[in-house]
């Protein structure tokens, strides 16, 4: 056939980039080529900015190193991690796309079980342009999938659902483990496969991992951000986390919906587990308060957009937070100084 070099147009092609961040060549990206060649790409530099990154060939990018970041927000810069890959959210921030998916680049195409190669992206894209359902579970999960309803007992009024803010991918092979527990079972590999999307309760917290992950940028966007982390910080490795806290508190508060579930990628390394827990001992002591704080956060009714959400909430971090270590004074600032980047950069773009 003629034609059939034609490559079909894929869904929201002009309205998502897809962020990545890292410190070497790209050529994961090869494996990637027929689900993203055709979107336009962020890649956020970490570290030495003089090193050149090689990106393959008929690949859509747009490159940022720390010089440009610099650049860009000027003193404000302050707020975006350097050698971290909490690096990446300033990629969010310079997007001009209403979506974003953004993906490591350890992480490769993954197989369903009938050995057909997954679209990770069309289905995270899926999972944003159908509803959540925050408000009440139901119990055969996704009602909105083909092949699946709301069961006997849904209330109704509810069946409409609520607008979906972030999709949360999973990973088959290496699983997304902290360091004791890395240390613990250094040989296990997520081999399951579970074929569904849920949507997380409202209420309810959960550990956001950022190496497979969408969102909506219009609904949610100046909420993900993924803190102050690893070089000249006591912590790294919990930028998602942050991020995933602070987000889900905020679009409890404003009706949003969390998917988490499909789609899955190939994670293919590990991280070394000392080092991992070199970065994380810190959070792993005081996430046995930052829960609880996230738990009971409450942003008052006067508090509409999620960036007046997102400065009660960084109050509420140095009022609260700001006793355990003088760190979370500096998070909360640095937290208000990125919605302020974000205004700036975004203030245009409506």
């Amino acid at each position: 056939m003629a034609g059939s070099s034609v490559k079909p147009t894929p869904v929201l092609k002009d309205e998502l980039d897809i962020v990545i961040p890292t410190i070497r060549n790209l050529d994961f990206l090869e494996m990637w080529r027929p689900f993203f060649e055709q979107y336009h790409l962020i890649i956020v530099q970490d570290g030495d900015p003089s090193k050149i990154i090689q990106v393959p060939e008929g690949f859509d990018y747009e490159l940022y190193n720390r010089n440009d970041i610099n650049r860009i927000l000027g003193p404000k810069a302050s707020c975006i991690s350097f050698k971290d890959s909490a690096c990446r959210c300033f990629g969010y921030m310079v997007s001009k796309k209403k979506y974003i998916y953004t993906i490591d680049d350890d992480c490769f195409v993954a197989k369903n079980p009938s050995g057909e190669q997954i679209n990770a992206l069309e289905q995270h894209i899926k999972n944003l342009l159908s509803p959540s359902t925050p408000f009440f579970f139901n119990t055969l999960y996704d009602p909105y999938r083909e092949g699946a309803d709301f069961v006997r007992g849904y209330p109704f009024s509810l069946r409409e659902g609520a607008p979906t803010a972030v999709s949360h991918g999973l990973w088959l092979n290496i699983p997304d483990y902290d360091a004791p527990t890395q240390l613990v079972k250094p040989l296990e590999r997520n081999t399951r496969y579970v074929d569904t999307v849920l949507t997380i309760p409202k209420g309810t917290l959960f550990p956001m991992c950022g190496m497979n992950l969408g969102f909506n940028r219009e609904l949610i966007g100046p909420a993900m951000y993924f803190g102050l982390m690893g070089d000249g910080q006591p912590i790294g490795r919990y930028d998602d986390m942050w991020a995933g806290w602070c987000m889900k508190v905020i679009c409890d508060h404003m009706g949003y919906g969390v998917k988490t579930g499909l789609p899955y990628i190939w994670h293919s390394k590990a991280s070394n587990p000392f080092v991992n827990l070199k970065k994380e001992y810190k959070g792993i002591y005081w996430q046995e308060d930052l829960i609880p704080f996230f738990q009971s956060a409450v942003l008052p009714k006067e508090c509409v957009t999620v960036q007046q959400c997102y400065i009660e909430l960084a109050k509420q971090v140095k009022e609260k937070l700001g006793k355990i270590d003088p760190y979370f004074i500096k998070l909360a600032d640095a937290m208000v100084t990125w919605i302020e980047a974000w205004d700036e950069l975004n203030s245009t773009a409506k």
